[in-house]
């Protein structure tokens, strides 16, 4: 396993894009390259080294035997870990827009909280969030249609507005709270949320399985309820506890699941 670690040195206010800091990019590379390597500092060019103290450790065959640890302020980077396609990056601080946008295998763990468009239009990997994520985590970018195709997003702390908006495949996972329009134009997928969800979940649902198992203050019309089952399986578990069940989203014709927990 080959680790490079990479320390803040220098804090700015201004945004850095680290979205060539991949495994895929560095697993082979010396470390005066990785120093080297060019991160955008707003919209100047700037080398790696500039602002991060960068250390290497063991070598790798293959970018998925490399890990890339980020230690340090990383608040104002964004795009950590987009388009990652295997190896481990770790990152221990909040994080910025677009962690994990358009990764498609790989594994990022963010040992904070994470700004938003988490997971943006991910098609494979696992992301996992420790902290909380803000709006639109796993959704589609303004002006595309598809979110979210597959992979699996954890969220172990709260989620924001519009989780798994467009949706159209993969697994989200929220074990906090949950703000209002969960599952919004979703096609496909599944998301559970273990706390509480503000409102209207799966607003213009056409197909794929929403579960909340915390409580919520208030449904769409656009569902029917269709049977209260105990312990239902859903998704390759078992749910324990009674389960009210809802087709919908009916003004869009759809025909997907929402499993909501007395």
């Amino acid at each position: 396993m080959k680790t490079i670690t990479i320390k803040t040195k220098k804090l700015t206010q201004i945004p850095i894009e680290f979205d060539n800091i991949l495994p895929e990019e560095l697993y082979d590379k010396p470390k005066d390259q990785i120093d080297n390597t060019i991160i955008y500092h707003g919209n100047k060019e700037e080398v790696l080294s500039t602002y991060y103290d960068v250390s290497v450790s063991g070598i790798a065959s293959s970018p998925d035997k490399c890990l890339i640890h980020l230690i340090g302020d990383y608040s104002h980077v964004k795009y950590i870990g987009s388009h990652l396609s295997c190896g481990l990056i770790i990152v221990d601080s909040d994080v910025d827009l677009h962690v994990g946008s358009e990764m498609s295998g790989g594994h990022i763990i963010v040992n904070g909280n994470a700004e938003s468009y988490a997971g943006r239009e991910m098609s494979g990997g696992l992301l996992e969030i420790i902290g909380n994520t803000k709006e639109l985590c796993g959704c589609a970018y303004m002006g595309q249609w598809q979110g979210m195709t597959g992979g699996k997003i954890i969220i172990y702390g709260n989620a924001g507005k519009q989780l798994g908006e467009s949706m159209a495949g993969g697994e989200i996972i929220v074990k906090g709270d949950c703000d209002y329009l969960p599952g919004i134009h979703m096609s496909n997928g599944y998301i559970q949320i273990d706390g509480d969800v503000t409102q209207w979940p799966a607003g213009q649902m056409k197909n794929g399985e929403l579960v909340i198992n915390g409580h919520i203050e208030q449904t769409l019309q656009g569902f029917r309820k269709i049977e209260a089952v105990i312990n239902p399986y859903i998704h390759g578990e078992y749910h324990i506890g009674r389960y009210n069940h809802y087709i919908g989203d009916e003004s869009a014709r759809g025909k997907g699941s929402v499993w909501i927990k007395e």
